[in-house]
């Protein structure tokens, strides 16, 4: 064997070696590398061996077997959004909303408990709950709630009246959607918590319009003519009643004068009567006297003669007065 065919095998045998080097460096590459994962601060990672769920972990760097363990990361505490009648097209400080197409249409129009048409746009806010839940329990869980929230959006609406869903029931109507869709969320064992429901625009149907502000007007004024004659009642019924009090008090005070003056008099005669009884003369005399002492002011200069106008007849010398 000459140096020639040494120094080849030496050659083969070198490059032998830093191949399995590299082999074992890449194959330990490859393994350190699978074994370790990072889960975001906002993230929890569902491990599964051979497809079955064996932990979930929170936020950090992790281990898991390589080539048998598998992470699926989900971001738990991500706000999430879903929304119906409209679309967003760009948001920012000034968000452009998009409510035309068949598919927004179909969403907004609904039926009210008094068989007329509401065009109903609204938000369901939510956020993840359980990620084992969420990606193992129900396919495609974001569809499955917005099928959920537009059913029990509609069964709501559905049980109020027209006037009700465009006014005074609005606040009542996202709470009870939210307490009904977090409700089968949980049985459906979506992995999902709803935040918060709002409704957005809620208005007739644009064919109907029209009609319906005319009717909105026509029920805003009769609402003021009936408030308006309420007032005036209120003013005029009162005020009559007041009046009528103030006549019939006037009517009893005269009618007790009256009364204590008629009493008065029978008192006085009977007293006069008993002091005629005792001395008729005097009595006489005395209440021809008292007569003639409130008639005379009254008559003025007057000369008093006899029937023939001869004698004047003689007044008792008295002061009158």
């Amino acid at each position: 064997m000459n140096n020639q065919d040494i120094n080849i095998n030496e050659i083969q045998q070198t490059i032998k070696k830093y191949y399995k080097a590299a082999i074992l460096v890449l194959v330990v590459g490859v393994i350190g590398f699978g074994s370790f994962f990072q889960v975001e601060a906002e993230e929890e990672g569902v491990v599964t061996r051979f497809g079955e769920h064996v932990r979930t972990v929170e936020p950090g760097l992790k281990m898991k077997i390589p080539f048998i363990e598998k992470v699926y990361k989900v971001p738990v505490e991500r706000q999430k959004k879903q929304e119906f009648g409209f679309r967003t097209e760009q948001a920012g400080v000034r968000t452009q909303y998009s409510r035309t197409g068949s598919v927004t249409e179909d969403e907004a129009i609904m039926l009210t408990g008094d068989l007329n048409l509401a065009n109903v746009q609204w938000v369901v806010q939510y956020r993840v709950s359980d990620p084992y839940e969420y990606l193992f329990k129900v396919r495609n869980p974001d569809n499955t709630l917005r099928d959920l929230s537009e059913a029990v959006t509609r069964q709501v609406v559905g049980d109020r009246t027209v006037n009700e869903v465009l006014t005074i029931g609005r606040a009542e109507i996202a709470s009870e959607v939210k307490i009904l869709l977090q409700k089968m969320a949980k049985e459906y064992s979506l992995g999902i918590e709803i935040a918060q429901v709002v409704l957005q625009d809620i208005n007739p149907p644009e064919s109907v319009k029209q009609a319906f502000n005319a009717v909105n007007e026509a029920q805003q004024e009769r609402e003021t003519l009936i408030n308006e004659a309420k007032s005036e009642y209120n003013k005029v019924i009162p005020r009559a009643r007041g009046q009528a009090l103030e006549t019939i008090q006037k009517a009893e005070g005269y009618a007790t004068q009256r009364v204590n003056n008629a009493q008065g008099e029978v008192a006085r005669f009977n007293d006069l009567y008993e002091e005629y009884i005792r001395a008729p003369e005097v009595t006489k005399k005395r209440i021809y006297l008292e007569t003639m002492q409130e008639v005379l002011p009254k008559l003025g200069d007057k000369i008093i003669t006899s029937e023939d106008g001869n004698n004047m007849i003689p007044l008792l010398k008295k002061d009158l007065n």
